[in-house]
Formats: C-alpha cells, structure tokens, sequence
C-alpha cells in the first residue's frame, strides 16, 4: 500500500505534506527527531515548518501508524513500523536499533487490560565497542 492509501484507510486526509512526512518515515528506518525530518525534507518543500512536522507525527502516532520513541528524556523518535519491536539506544553514537521482543503478559494481574508494551535497552553497540 502506499503512504496516502494507509492513510485514507485510516480516515486521514492524505494531504502532501503528510503524505511526504510518512514517505520519509517509511524509507528511513533510522527513528529520526523531528529536527531531523524537518531538515530532511525543507529542501523538497520549503514552506514545511517544525510545527507542520510535529502535528503530522502527533497525528500518525495517536492513529497507531508510526510509533513514538521516548527511549531519550530530552527528545522523541518516530518509527513507522507500528509492530511490537523493542529499541536499544547506543550511549556512544546515539543511533536507535529495532530487535524483536516478545513479552509475556502472563504476569500481569486478573482485571487489567494491556494496551501498549514498550521495550528499550542503552548501552553501546557492536561498532561503538570496536
């Protein structure tokens, strides 16, 4: 499916901008801020604003079709891939990886409902500690 089909099946108007924020998302796997987005795509468009990219991510994630990464206190990452992955954060470089992750939810007590499972880890990656 393309990014606008996703979209209108989620009954979200597929307008350009949108369009090209979830395009970059889609093809760029590296969990980028929305700093990053922005500079990325202000050459394409030079009227996209901070506030343009953060609404559109605000949107995507509240929808569940990109995640949010809150693996950093002073910043957040956006991931289109919804699925239920974990994310590891090199304390050396900074890059965010994906690994599965399954989670048991055996544990958790009669009566509650679980509606998101978060995983993350920091430490230091395989190149970082070459």
């Amino acid at each position: 499916m393309t990014s606008a089909e996703i979209l209108q099946s989620r009954n979200i108007r597929p307008s350009l901008t949108r369009v090209m924020i979830f395009d970059y998302l889609r093809s760029h796997r590296t969990h980028p801020t929305v700093d990053e987005i922005h500079s990325a795509l202000v050459a394409k468009a030079p009227t996209l604003s901070k506030t343009t990219v953060y609404n559109t991510v605000k949107l995507l994630s509240s929808e569940g079709i990109i995640k949010m990464i809150t693996i950093e206190e002073q910043q957040a990452r956006f991931d289109a891939c919804a699925d239920q992955h974990g994310h590891f954060l090199c304390t050396d470089c900074g890059t965010v990886y994906d690994f599965d992750t399954k989670m048991p939810t055996d544990n958790i007590p009669d009566g509650f409902d679980v509606f998101t499972k978060e995983v993350y880890f920091t430490g230091k990656c395989k190149k970082c500690k070459e």
